[in-house]
This record gives C-alpha cells, sequence and structure tokens, in this order.
C-alpha cells in the first residue's frame, strides 16, 4: 500500500474534510471555509478479478485506508482535530454484502469473506439485467429505459441466484457510501443520490416500488419492508445520526460528535464541486473523467432521454432532476488501448525514467509535434477509434458492445503510439458529444461543460474535449472538485450553508475556460465525428 501527501499553509477558522473512495484508492482532502484545500492524502485500495468479469474488494481495507488517509490529511494541514466542524464522503457505486454485527460476507467464488464488495465495473449480473429490461417494468422509465449491469438489483439479483447462503445471510446490502456513512456514525440512513441512481428508489414519490421487486425475483426485500437495503432516505448533506461516534472518531483521528453528511456516488461529488462554478448548475453538464466518465446534467423539470440514466430527483443537486450518462470505461479505456501498442513497453519504460505517466509523456510528446493545443487532432489522421471496450453506458445502453480501432498500419514507432493516444482522446470526446446531443433532442440542453476526474487533468485533453464537442470546457479553481464537492457535503452538515446549492455557489469558481476552435479545426472533427457514429453503428450490425 503506499500513501502520499501534500500540503499548504493552514488559513481559516473552519475546516472541512471530503473523503473520495475511488476505484483505485481513497483520499482525503481538508479544506478551509473558502473552499481551499490545505492538505490531502491519499492510500490505494487493492482490486481483486476472477473470470468471469468478476471485480472485487474488502471493506475492511477501505475503511482502514479511509481512516489512514485522514489522519495523514489532518496532520499535513496541522490543524487541531477538534476545529474540523464537518466531514463528507463520497464514493464508487458499489455494493457491500455485511451479515449480521456488520461481518463481512464472500460475494463470490474466493469464498473469502473479506471480499464483501461487489465493485461497480463488475458485469457478473449482465444476463440478470437484460432478464429485468425483458420484463419493461415502469421504474426502468427512471434509469433511461433499460437497467445496467453497474445498478444494485442485477448485482443483487445475482447473488440470491448464485450464492443463496450469501443473500439469506446477509443483515445490509449497502452502495459504498452509505457504508462508509454508517461506519462512520452508525445511522443506516441511505442517500437519495446512491438509491435513486443505482437501487430504483423513486425520491419524487419519495418510495420503493414493491411491484418492480417481486417482478424480478427480488420479492423478498419488498416483503421485509426494505430493511436490508434502506428504510430511511436522506438527501445528500443532511447530517446523520449524532456525528461520529466514539469508535469512528477514535479511528479516524477527529472528535466525537463531528457532524457527518449523507454522501453521495463520488462522480456526483465531482458534479456538486465543480456544476455550480458558472451561475446556477443548469445548462452546465459534469463530467467526470477517470477510470470510467461520468456525465451529469441537472434540470428544474424532469427530462426522459433514452439510454441515459434518469431521470433521478434530488440525486445531485437537492430539488432538481439529474440525468446521468457517461462511459463504462473512459481513462481506463485509453491504457487499454496504448498497452497494445508495440512501442507500449518502450514508452513505459521512458516514462518511468522521466518519472512521469505514460499518458503524460504522450501528451507532452504530443503537443511538442504541434503548434497549438488543438493542432494535435491532425496527428491521428487516418486513426479512428471507438473506445467501448467496456460497453456503451450511454446513450445505447449497451453492455455487449465492444472497442473498434481503425486505420493501424506497420509503424512499430513512439510517434504511432502517440497518434494512437490522440485518437483514442478523440474517441472518447465524440462519445461524450453523443451523449450531449442526444440529450438536447430530448430537451436537456448543454451550453457548458465542468470537467473534473483525475484522467482529465491536463490542459491538451481538455482542449481537445472542447473541440470534439463544439461546447466551451470549465476548470475549477479547486484541483480537486470531488474532494470538494465531499467537503460540501460535510458544510451542510455542518450547518455552515443553508443547503448544498449555497455551499456550492461559495466554495467552488471556474479557473480557465476551453473554447471550442472554428473553421479547419471544427471541420475536421465533424468529420471524424461522423467517422466514428459509422464505425459505431457498423460494429453494432455485424455483432
Amino acid at each position: 500500500m503506499t500513501n502520499s501527501v501534500s500540503a499548504r499553509p493552514v488559513r481559516g477558522e473552519g475546516y472541512f474534510i471530503g473523503v473520495d473512495v475511488g476505484t483505485g484508492s481513497a483520499r482525503a482532502g481538508v479544506f478551509d471555509s473558502t473552499g481551499r484545500m490545505l492538505a490531502s492524502a491519499k492510500r490505494d485500495i487493492a482490486l481483486f478479478r476472477e473470470a468471469g468479469s468478476i471485480v472485487e474488494q474488502s471493506s475492511t481495507q477501505i475503511w482502514s485506508a479511509v481512516c489512514d488517509a485522514v489522519r495523514d490529511a489532518v496532520a499535513s494541514a496541522e490543524i487541531d482535530p477538534a476545529r474540523v466542524a464537518g466531514l463528507g464522503f463520497d464514493a464508487t457505486c458499489s455494493l457491500v454484502v455485511l451479515g449480521p454485527d456488520g461481518a463481512s460476507l464472500p460475494v463470490g467464488p474466493s469464498e473469502d469473506p473479506a471480499r464483501d464488495i461487489i465493485v461497480w465495473m463488475d458485469h457478473r449480473a449482465v444476463e440478470q439485467a437484460e432478464r429485468i429490461n425483458a420484463g419493461g417494468h415502469a421504474v426502468l422509465r427512471y434509469v433511461g429505459g433499460r437497467i445496467s449491469p453497474e445498478m444494485e438489483t442485477p448485482k443483487l439479483l445475482w447473488l440470491r441466484e448464485n450464492r443463496p447462503q450469501v443473500f439469506d445471510a446477509a443483515w445490509q446490502f449497502f452502495d459504498l457510501a452509505d457504508f462508509l456513512t454508517w461506519r462512520a456514525t452508525g445511522d443506516l440512513s441511505r442517500s437519495t443520490c446512491t438509491v435513486t441512481c443505482k437501487w430504483t428508489y423513486l425520491a419524487h414519490e419519495k418510495r420503493w416500488d414493491p411491484a418492480y421487486f417481486h417482478a424480478v425475483g427480488l420479492g423478498i426485500l419488498a416483503d421485509e419492508g426494505f430493511a436490508r437495503i434502506g428504510q430511511t432516505v436522506v438527501e445528500p448533506g443532511a447530517a446523520l445520526g449524532a456525528g461520529l461516534t466514539e469508535a469512528a472518531a477514535g479511528e479516524l483521528g477527529l472528535a466525537a460528535g463531528t457532524p457527518v453528511a449523507a454522501g453521495m456516488i463520488d462522480a456526483h461529488a465531482g458534479g456538486i464541486g465543480t456544476v455550480g462554478v458558472d451561475g446556477p448548475p443548469e445548462n452546465t453538464l459534469g463530467y467526470v473523467f477517470g477510470t470510467s466518465s461520468c456525465t451529469m446534467t441537472s434540470t428544474r423539470e424532469p427530462v426522459f432521454v433514452p439510454g441515459v440514466w434518469g431521470p433521478y430527483y434530488s440525486a445531485m443537486v437537492p430539488g432538481m432532476w439529474l440525468n446521468e450518462g457517461g462511459q463504462s470505461a473512459a481513462g481506463a479505456a485509453i491504457d487499454q488501448l496504448l498497452s497494445f501498442h508495440p512501442a507500449a513497453a518502450e514508452a513505459e519504460a521512458r516514462a518511468k525514467t522521466e518519472k512521469v505517466p505514460l499518458t503524460l509523456l504522450l501528451a507532452g510528446l504530443a503537443t511538442q509535434k504541434a503548434t497549438t493545443l488543438s493542432g494535435v487532432a491532425a496527428l491521428a489522421e487516418g486513426l479512428h477509434v471507438v473506445p467501448e471496450f467496456l460497453g456503451n453506458r450511454a446513450p445505447f445502453a449497451d453492455p455487449q458492445a465492444r472497442a473498434i480501432v481503425a486505420g493501424l498500419g506497420m509503424e512499430r514507432d513512439i510517434d504511432n503510439l502517440v497518434a494512437l493516444y490522440i485518437a483514442g482522446l478523440c474517441g472518447i470526446g465524440y462519445g461524450l458529444r453523443q451523449i450531449v446531443e442526444t440529450q438536447e433532442k430530448a430537451g436537456a440542453p448543454v451550453d457548458t461543460i465542468a470537467i473534473s476526474g483525475g484522467a482529465g487533468q491536463l490542459d491538451l485533453i481538455r482542449q481537445l474535449l472542447a473541440d470534439a464537442t463544439g461546447k466551451p470546457v470549465l476548470s475549477t479553481a479547486c484541483e480537486e472538485p470531488v474532494l470538494l464537492g465531499a467537503a460540501i457535503l460535510g458544510s451542510v452538515a455542518a450547518g455552515a450553508f443553508a443547503d448544498v446549492r449555497a455551499a456550492m455557489a461559495a466554495l467552488s469558481a471556474v479557473d480557465r475556460r476551453y473554447e471550442p476552435a472554428a473553421g479547419g479545426i471544427a471541420a475536421l472533427h465533424a468529420r471524424r465525428y461522423e467517422a466514428f457514429t459509422r464505425l459505431q453503428s457498423l460494429g453494432r450490425e455485424i455483432r
């Protein structure tokens, strides 16, 4: 396990901590009352993979990593832990399965009880998702018409059918963010963000639909009054229980009773940290570009977009409807794409020598070859990538889709690897453009894109996304908007702001604006986008 810490001098009177649990690490950030991050720390977490698209994690290890990261961040910030006014959590939408007294239960064939999490990217439940979709239940209207194997009810159905002893023994099924708030406070409340986006909770009606659970084979959960998946559902930012328990406070190195907010999914925390930077959140699409990508659009009235998840009520910005899309593999798709190239090993060795990530090395080489950031798109001439290695999350809701690469020759040099990298980034951008266009046709317009996530931090990537989509891309003053989003929740739980929208307006700000190129560059992307959609369509046809 690795540990990294960064810090700045501390100013201000009140502090808020945001905790982000992503796919590969747990991170904590300490923020002052102006939204400035004072210190951050990270601890890696393990992924366990098995045949059959199985990906698992350990809630015990994740909680330990969270505690270590919070302690390190507070120590680095050099603040009195008693001055932490509020704590917020976000996490991947992974399924945690616990038995009586919170004991871990084995969710897969390893039979290791420590492996008690089915990770969001685990696709073991594709068959169950397809059967649920074939039933056409009314609740599917609020997930874009088709449920995804990334969501929790297909995974629960897989458990009931393939590991009935574990399903029956389970005391609670948690979304990971809700597990973290329970672990911190002992409060079993679920967040509207998690259960609405991934569990089919109807937040606009404040209820579960028992008929859906009976129809898909999970009627026992309804018969129990939904006691194992959440009887109390609250909005993100709501203060839970009496704050940190004595035990959790000791583990985290904070004061008992510190307010803890109802949490949210990690991508949505990125949305909270970004979509308020340019005024009201309407018409600003939050785009989280990490291992996967997530798009989030807020509207005052529900907008039904085929193939785009939602509309979800109060799932991100309380009182507003959310449409959510994105791709199951984004940063991970670029990594996968590059790994195939004959020059990958040489480039990896060079990146290691220069002590930079491979993608940073390739981005630097690309910018050296072009006179402008927009000009790098020309390096991908003749190369086209549809990067759907893990299916199409939106707008086709097609988990069976796969990647297409066209135009590769016999080149084995790093220059060709750079060209493939740029083609892959263009493919990510065209997938985003396709989602934006689909939403706009359905009545959810997008004026600007606010970006966050570790894979989207380079100027080159942000400019390419602006050019590929034809929309301005905004970056935030805070370099860690996902952590800021979690901290915003903590600030609301602490009573520092009246609600999440007020906190968003006060704590987030625009840093840079990337305008889409016009003229020849725009025409180039228009031609490449047409090629992207034709290849994508052909892939579906021949499959």
